[in-house]
């Protein structure tokens, strides 16, 4: 391969990463709300605030499906730019992430349990994005 390809792979990897940041942001952004409203919803919030709480619920859920894409597709442009360097990234880390929320007739604490498990799994890709991203933009 030569540097001028190398070099593409690089920033079509730092591409991938900034996709799937993008994702992993909204995604955190709409758990905090449903968050904030599961708190309000356990404290006696209503018909309303679970309504308002289930509505970021599903945007977060489309926006850790669309992460989930975004994640694969930077694994793979890392394989393209892997030279033993520290860019392991395993996307089956987080597949599972996009899927922890729906099982019907859940109590609030759970939701909410659940919610937080999310958004830690969440938090914690983002940071090993950036890391990594970091690494491919000092190359």
């Amino acid at each position: 391969m030569t540097d001028a390809q190398y070099q593409n792979e690089i920033l079509e990897a730092i591409e991938a990463a900034n996709v799937a940041l993008k994702a992993l942001h909204n995604a955190e952004s709409d758990l905090k709300s449903a968050g904030g409203w599961g708190i309000f919803d356990i404290l006696g919030g209503g018909m309303i605030t679970s309504m308002i709480k289930h509505s970021n619920m599903n945007s977060a859920q489309k926006h850790m499906n669309e992460a989930r894409y975004a994640l694969q597709r930077f694994s793979k442009e890392l394989r393209d730019v892997d030279e033993d360097l520290d860019f392991q990234f395993d996307s089956m880390d987080f597949m599972g992430f996009a899927d922890v929320f729906f099982d019907n007739g859940i109590i609030d604490f759970m939701v909410q349990s659940k919610i937080e498990d999310a958004k830690k799994q969440v938090r914690r890709a983002i940071r090993r994005v950036e890391e990594i991203k970091d690494q491919l933009s000092r190359m």
